[in-house]
């Protein structure tokens, strides 16, 4: 045992500190299929000051390390590839909730969910709601500026954290933002929020709650082709009517997700269907929904379907938030893509990503949040097949300079982590990046936290810190803390 896993087991508690290959492999993967990384060792704080202490001591010892929630992040951003894996899920503890001033204040470990379940009493909830909110975390939400369908109307992570208290890697606890609302000087919140675990580690977050809807309507509308439905959803936002969610799955996703135990009873027939969810007052809300019904006929629907009780609507969604796991029972690997486009640029692109399945010989299944452009092009893979994984990296990457051609970025929701760092020049100049590690600098001067992710600067110092990791494993680590 080393110096610095005793004195972890010291914060912890032994059983919490774990070092055997065995018990790290549940952590050497994340939500992304295709990428492993062992961290050297995996410690799991269960309160405040147990992470702090904790942070401290990595601190003192110089250790690269990287903060994980649930693990079920889409970019392999909380991979910790020799470093010191902090996994905060036993801090999951919602502190208060002021219903008067309609704010939460949580540890970083709150499933989203669950947060949601006890705002639920007051008539309340926290809105951003990313497909997997059954197991996310708050944290991980934060570190990922998160999304989800909801965030069209409702917007993402960052428009509803209101105040957070971080650990920067230097040990020291700082406050961001301000339960009272905006703050005087640089909005360093703003920054902090997206900032994929680079700057430092959520302690406790201050989040704001939103009121229940009055009313719901969900609407399923299936076309003949996915043009149709684009023309659809361009025509529903160009009424001012902001749905709480315009989801768009084609007919590959359809087909994945009829044949799961997710089944939602949408038509397999269809080439594309529209799931549509508007909310309010329930004065309107009717007429609303038949306008977007009239709409949806107009631009080509075959049917426009209204949930008719709680039930449905739940099934409805069921097969919208499961559509990645369904995917699962495919191939073995699963490329879960993200970036967005201008929603006027949807059919063009849309038939770009096509064009590029068939050229690349792969199957390429579209499920996304049409309203806001923000794509999930998925492609099922066998990653033990060379050749198939060249061509998959090969086509994500047309995927990319194509919407990035058209005006639009690498990510939405899910963040660059590992996965996408390669993409960054295709938007960013060397100058951009650079501002980009000078603002990281700010936080995190020695680059240890979640180091090796979202910028692609192979000579930064952390390049050669942490890739202890790459090729050694945790010897570096060892080798440190035995110095």
């Amino acid at each position: 045992m080393t110096p610095l896993e005793r004195e972890l087991g010291d914060i912890v508690g032994s059983r919490y500190v774990l070092a055997g290959r065995g018990e790290l492999l549940a952590y050497a993967s994340d939500g992304l299929p295709g990428y492993h990384r062992f961290p050297a060792l995996a410690v799991m704080p269960g309160s405040r000051d147990e992470l702090v202490a904790v942070v401290r001591l990595l601190a003192r010892y110089r250790v690269p390390y990287v903060a994980r929630g649930a693990g079920t992040g889409l970019s392999g951003g909380a991979l910790a590839d020799g470093a010191v894996l902090l996994a905060l899920h036993r801090m999951r503890r919602v502190l208060s909730i002021d219903p008067v001033n309609r704010v939460a204040r949580v540890e970083p470990g709150v499933v989203n969910m669950h947060l949601t379940r006890a705002a639920s009493a007051h008539g309340l909830h926290y809105a951003p709601d990313p497909s997997s909110q059954a197991a996310c975390t708050i944290g991980g939400n934060v570190a990922e500026n998160a999304g989800g369908p909801h965030c069209l109307k409702y917007g993402v992570t960052l428009n509803h954290v209101v105040a957070l208290t971080v650990i920067l890697p230097n040990g020291e606890l700082v406050s961001l933002g301000s339960d009272a609302g905006e703050v005087e000087g640089y909005d360093l919140l703003g920054a902090f929020v997206g900032s994929e675990g680079c700057f430092g580690v959520v302690v406790e977050a201050t989040v704001r709650l939103t009121p229940d809807p009055e009313a719901v309507r969900t609407m399923l509308a299936d076309f003949p082709s996915i043009d149709a439905a684009a023309r659809a959803t361009s025509a529903i936002i160009a009424t001012g009517i902001v749905p709480a969610a315009l989801e768009m799955m084609d007919q590959p996703t359809i087909r994945a997700v009829e044949a799961s135990i997710y089944a939602a009873g949408y038509p397999v027939d269809a080439a594309a269907v529209l799931l549509i969810e508007i909310d309010g007052l329930a004065a309107g809300i009717d007429a609303d929904a038949a306008r977007i019904e009239r709409l949806c006929r107009d631009a080509g629907a075959r049917e426009v379907l209204i949930a008719g009780d709680e039930a449905q609507r739940l099934r409805l969604w069921q097969g919208r938030k499961k559509a990645f796991g369904a995917m699962g029972r495919i191939s073995s690997h699963l490329v879960v893509q993200d970036a967005v486009v201008p929603r006027t640029r949807l059919p063009e692109i849309l038939a770009e990503i096509a064009r590029i399945g068939d050229e690349e010989r792969l199957t390429v299944c579209n499920v996304f949040h049409a309203g806001d452009g923000n794509l999930h092009p998925n492609i099922p893979y066998n990653g033990n097949d060379p050749g198939e994984s060249a061509r998959v990296h090969r086509a994500m990457r047309r995927i990319m300079q194509a919407c990035v051609d058209a005006g639009g970025s690498v990510t939405g929701e899910h963040g660059i982590g590992l996965d996408k760092m390669d993409y960054m020049p295709l938007m960013f100049s060397e100058a951009s990046l650079a501002a980009m590690c000078r603002l990281r600098e700010v936080f995190d001067p020695e680059r240890r936290s979640n180091p090796g992710k979202v910028v692609p600067v192979r000579s930064c110092r952390e390049w050669a810190m942490a890739p202890a990791a790459r090729e050694l494993g945790g010897k570096s680590i060892q080798a440190e803390t035995h110095g």
